[in-house]
């Protein structure tokens, strides 16, 4: 189906891009930050069996994961926050002209591996930079099984704050598992740049982290969907919905 964003422009809902990994009861599922595996746990109370497999009338599965640690996931300035704020009353709105970039991290002295302002080489129009997808190089399918706990993955340097203010960035896209070093003494200095937290946190911003966009998917513009479960939480788990812009032939 075709949906007209305006008289020439258009994006087709057969044809969409999930950029998510999906949540499975495995030791591939992705993690970060120190956390197991997910558990699928059938419900055993009262009698009651919830696995049909093991002579139960339903599957009935609890289902223990964490937000941050275990796939794509989307997060507002409640991340940092003492005062509670949600994620989802963060994000009211689901469609966003968006920019796809793909950046190889700069390679310090120490190992470390960043990206800085000056990476960000091509021009970006600011008509779709409401939100902004980093695609990091090399971009390999391992990432959707990777434990990224004590491997210091890339980061994004504090520079770039200007850059995104400039650009007014909402929302932030990376197929990373945090915009901040992985150690770094709980100062989540970009986190709270971002945010603007503690003098003004900003309500708006949303960072989504652990997304994979295939290498199919080339640079450039998109009109984004931003799927995420209703969860009154800090973080919910989420499906970024990437939707190529096509114009219309006259």
């Amino acid at each position: 189906m075709r949906l007209f964003l305006n008289s020439t422009q258009f994006i087709d809902t057969d044809k969409p891009l999930d950029l998510s990994m999906g949540l499975t009861a495995s030791v591939k599922n992705v993690r970060a930050w120190y956390v197991d595996q997910p558990r699928f746990v059938p419900v055993r109370e009262n009698g009651f069996l919830g696995s049909v497999a093991e002579g139960g009338n339903v599957n009935f599965r609890d289902v223990f994961f964490n937000p941050h640690g275990h796939g794509t996931h989307t997060e507002c300035c409640g991340h940092i926050t003492e005062e509670v704020f949600s994620v989802n009353q963060t994000l009211k709105k689901y469609f966003f002209k968006a920019t796809l970039i793909s950046i190889t991290p700069k390679i310090l002295a120490n190992g470390d591996r960043i990206i800085t302002a000056e990476q960000f080489t091509k021009d970006i129009d600011k008509e779709f930079s409401e939100a902004l997808l980093i695609r990091t190089l090399p971009n390999e399918k391992d990432k959707c099984e990777k434990n990224y706990s004590s491997t210091n993955p890339p980061y994004l340097d504090i520079s770039i704050i200007e850059l995104f203010q400039e650009l007014e960035v909402k929302h932030l896209l990376v197929d990373l598992p945090s915009v901040d070093r992985e150690e770094d003494k709980g100062e989540l200095a970009f986190h709270h740049a971002f945010w603007n937290v503690p003098n003004k946190p900003n309500l708006e911003r949303t960072i989504t982290e652990l997304i994979f966009v295939e290498n199919k998917i080339p640079d450039g513009k998109y009109l984004i969907e931003m799927q995420m479960a209703p969860f009154e939480n800090d973080a919910s788990p989420s499906r970024p919905v990437l939707y190529k812009i096509d114009f219309l032939e006259v």
